[in-house]
């Protein structure tokens, strides 16, 4: 190839905003193409045609049908991603891709995605010179392109957002699914440590460059610690490894401009975000006083994000006489202990367990602080949102999460995953909002970060060239 610009992309993943969306995976596929598309590069993205996916709101149509692949009708339909002209195809299968939910019959329906993606060139007339795969859903797709029964010899890229999903199965039954009977790929004679089959380790090691989501947590992963199970492989390819930290929508994360806000505002005029306060505080059914510090938890309520510690911290915080706001769904246990602790705290604490865009809006908008206490974290969009709207992270130093953060400028860290040093960085908040002047100029430092997709763009511009040799 001779002129990168106008390079053929295409990205491969199982979710992507608006069009369908579980977690922050969706986010990116949905944000970074718009950016991809703006540097010159012909960017489009493949998904599976799900249920949930209105087709019609979004105005897809079909473009090709029966294309078959192992006796089952596989449909293609052609749209956009909403506000944009990066073209967006859906897969069509009633048997693997079509039915139930989202992460429904994982394995066999991601394989059959994978191989389905790599028969639909021909009919959309579009050849990629790179498949950018997302996470271990389509990260099979660098070992099917090793494959002697496969003429495609695209270059690939795996971005890894989350090492602790890994897609693993029973070997002989993903070996048979992918007919792989005579193959001479070496990676296919190693297994997980049960002797399962991983599909994210295959696309460790068959990629041809692979990235996370951070600088940090592409070190992190490197360790026993981090790994989760896979560090030795990554190791073998950290020349091959790179950390490329995500980015947020602004258009769609500005103060300014939100609809769902009660007031909108900047560092101009930060005010206005006394307003969102007082409105959130009435909702929660709290005491509407500005003196009172304001926490909120926006997320999963899983160990990962630390919810373990947010409970045993809980106790100490109501003795501050704080107010914290939880808003998410997850582990039923980790459900039932936060509504129980909202029971016997209700003037401090308020449990909203359930998914609710609109309301977690208004939440980055209307409290002081939020709390991100992960165990591990491979970037996180949480802080970087907060941020924008002038709300002040304590966060676990760790992944993307100390990559963002700075100490004390645009947040608050802690090294140790305990309720000691978690306690310890929340402190840090209760001192510097007793100073109204501190305080100021720490939540328009946050704001004055910039976390737009631009500069992430450009990174992975560097690894396209790096790829094709430009």
């Amino acid at each position: 190839m001779q002129n990168f610009n106008g390079a053929k992309v295409l990205f491969v993943a199982s979710e992507c905003s608006p069009l369908v969306k579980v977690g922050g995976l969706a986010d990116v596929v949905g944000a970074l193409p718009q950016d991809l598309k703006d540097l010159g590069i012909d960017v489009r993205i493949c998904l599976p045609k799900y249920q949930v996916i209105d087709s019609e709101k979004y105005k897809f149509e079909p473009v090709s049908k029966n294309i078959f692949l192992k006796n089952e009708k596989v449909n293609i339909y052609r749209g956009f991603l909403p506000q944009s002209r990066v073209v967006v195809y859906l897969l069509e299968n009633e048997k693997y891709l079509s039915q139930n939910g989202i992460y429904s019959n994982e394995i066999k329906r991601f394989l059959f995605f994978s191989q389905a993606v790599l028969q639909i060139f021909p009919a959309i007339d579009w050849l990629p010179d790179i498949i950018h795969c997302h996470d271990w859903h389509t990260s099979i797709i660098p070992l099917l392109l090793r494959s002697e029964a496969n003429n495609l010899k695209f270059k690939n890229l795996l971005t890894i957002h989350n090492l602790a999903q890994q897609g693993k199965w029973n070997a002989e039954e993903v070996l048979d699914f992918l007919s792989f009977k005579n193959e001479k790929i070496k990676s296919l004679e190693i297994r997980d440590k049960i002797g399962d089959f991983n599909v994210l380790q295959q696309g460790i090691l068959n990629a041809d460059l692979i990235n996370t989501v951070s600088f940090n947590y592409a070190r992190e992963i490197l360790t026993q610690e981090h790994g989760q199970g896979l560090e030795e492989h990554l190791l073998k390819r950290k020349n091959d490894l790179f950390g490329i930290l995500n980015g947020i929508d602004n258009k769609k994360f500005n103060p300014e401009t939100d609809p769902d806000l009660k007031s909108n505002y900047s560092f101009r005029n930060f005010e206005k975000k006394i307003e969102n306060k007082s409105y959130l505080q009435e909702f929660l059914n709290f005491k509407k006083d500005q003196k009172i510090p304001l926490f909120g938890f926006i997320g999963r309520l899983d160990f990962q994000k630390g919810i373990d510690l947010i409970i045993q911290v809980i106790p100490q915080m109501v003795k501050k006489g704080c107010q914290l706001v939880i808003l998410g769904t997850g582990n039923s246990d980790y459900e039932n202990k936060i509504l129980q602790i909202s029971q016997k705290y209700p003037q401090n604490i308020s449990s909203q367990i359930k998914f609710d865009a609109v309301l977690a809006q208004r939440i980055y908008a209307g409290i002081d602080a939020i709390l991100i206490p992960s165990l591990f974290e491979p970037c996180g969009l949480i802080q970087m949102i907060s941020m924008r709207y002038g709300t002040v992270p304590v966060a676990r130093k760790t992944g993307g999460l100390a990559d963002t953060i700075e100490e004390g400028k645009t947040g608050f860290l802690f090294k140790e995953y305990n309720a000691e040093s978690f306690l310890t960085a929340i402190n840090k908040v209760f001192e510097a909002y007793q100073n109204r002047k501190d305080w100021l100029e720490l939540t328009e430092r946050a704001m004055e970060k910039d976390f737009s997709w631009k500069n992430s763009a450009l990174e992975y511009l560097k690894l396209y060239k790096k790829l094709l040799n430009v």
